[in-house]
């Protein structure tokens, strides 16, 4: 992706800088970040319930289990997808393909499988609705990635995942906790689906930027190798896998535990259906705020040091917190919130990792992009597996302790990514100024 040069202003003179610049926000796609935050928050409203929904259906819990991983397989390859189409078609229609993507299998889901109650349309119509979302989501993170100042690329990147975890699941969830006793969760999911369109339609129509528009791939690059290159940048430049394997890690246990702790917290620890949604509500209005936190962080102390010991050491101890405090506090509201509050906030110490990979790869951008989105697809199917396979023999506590363990790995695996430029806050050398070269090309 060839990132686009700022104009001369002329005279000589700086432009003055905006709210938006000041806070790190790249200006030309500010109504795309408020479009994200609408989408993601209709993506987020089944977040909290539709596990324990399908389960009263009369769905095992296996199957449910199934199904939320063959979903997350299909993101998975969506969320790479997202990141190698728009080297070639441009992120803008990437995005109109997930939003359109989103609007046919939503529909087909609660019109067919739901009222079936059939595990096979259940997993079908699922597992084709994980292609939308990440086609949409990780295709703007792309965009950012390639309009984006390279000295606010954290930042920048911050604020993204602010709109992300703002949706899903923590405005999805609080949406739902509202719905949901006027209208039923049939009817919540219905309307889900009405401000995800609302929210897909705002930067497709608002946004100007035309960078976005265009493909961002080298002229003369075919299809074949833009798309192989993607993948085989896995291999030819190793520490570009090891970040997709952090990014991975960084959320598996997110998407495990909105699979596994609805139904504990309920029935274990003792909480409403509603103390839970507003748990979960705040677990993630807390990611929001330390998102940014950490942004800012990673631009001034360094990304690897942030990512390895905000994110993947702060989470291995917050996993274990989030168990073992509810398990033996029992439906103490105050201290469930507590270890939910630190279990949000360590995860946005993953945040600079973004930034991070741009770095590694400078003159492979877009497909250092595509492989850290296809870490953060694999999340989505890796956490519910793990749950799928470890609850029946280990039970909650042991899934707990494996993803604890997976965050160790991750903090391990993030001090090997060392970028080339000595002295760069990559390398964790605090207040360094940080030079990123402008590459050829150009995104969980």
């Amino acid at each position: 992706m060839t990132n686009t040069p700022v104009p001369p202003v002329p005279g000589g003179t700086a432009e003055p800088r905006s709210l938006f610049t000041r806070l790190g926000i790249p200006r030309p796609l500010s109504w795309g970040y408020l479009g994200l935050l609408v989408f993601m928050t209709g993506v987020g409203v089944e977040a909290g319930f539709l596990s324990p929904y399908l389960e009263d259906l009369g769905i095992p819990e296996a199957q449910v289990a199934m199904v939320f991983t063959v979903y997350g397989v299909t993101g998975a390859v969506a969320a790479w997808l997202s990141g190698a189409l728009s080297d070639l078609w441009g992120p803008r229609r990437v995005m109109w393909l997930g939003l359109l993507s989103f609007a046919v299998t939503h529909v087909f889901f609660l019109a067919v499988a739901v009222p079936s109650e059939s595990f096979v349309l259940l997993l079908v119509g699922y597992g084709l609705r994980g292609l939308a979302y990440p086609l949409f989501a990780y295709a703007f993170l792309v965009w950012i990635a390639a309009v984006a100042p390279p000295r606010q690329m954290g930042s920048a990147m911050g604020w993204f995942w602010s709109a992300f975890s703002a949706g899903l699941p923590t405005l999805g969830s609080l949406t739902a906790s509202l719905l949901i006793p006027h209208v039923g969760e049939r009817g919540t999911l219905w309307a889900a689906l009405g401000v995800v369109v609302a929210g897909g339609l705002l930067p497709l129509l608002l946004v100007r930027e035309r960078t976005g528009s265009a493909r961002l791939a080298p002229a003369g690059q075919s299809p074949l190798a833009g798309l192989t290159g993607s993948l085989t940048i896995l291999v030819r430049e190793p520490r570009v896998g090891a970040g997709a394997v952090v990014r991975m890690l960084n959320t598996a246990s997110q998407f495990g535990f909105l699979v596994m702790l609805p139904a504990w917290f309920t029935d274990e620890v003792g909480l409403s259906d509603a103390q839970w949604l507003r748990l979960l509500a705040i677990m993630f209005a807390t990611n929001i705020v330390t998102n940014l936190l950490f942004g800012v962080v990673g631009d001034k102390v360094g990304w690897r040091a942030t990512v390895a010991w905000c994110g993947g050491l702060g989470c291995t101890l917050s996993t274990l917190l989030l168990y073992y405090v509810p398990a033996g506090a029992g439906d103490r509201y105050g201290l469930c919130v507590l270890v939910a509050v630190l279990y949000g906030a360590t995860l946005s110490g993953y945040v600079p990792l973004s930034a991070l990979m741009t770095a590694i790869a400078p003159a492979h951008k877009g497909q250092a992009m595509a492989a850290l989105n296809l870490g953060a697809g694999a999340s989505t199917f890796v956490g519910p597996l793990i749950v799928s396979l470890f609850r029946g023999p280990l039970g909650v506590a042991g899934v707990v302790w494996i993803f604890a363990a997976l965050h160790a790995v991750s903090a391990l695996l993030t001090l090997a990514l060392k970028t080339a430029a000595d002295g760069d806050p990559a390398a964790g050398a605090p207040g360094t100024p940080r030079t990123v070269a402008a590459p050829a090309t150009k995104g969980l």
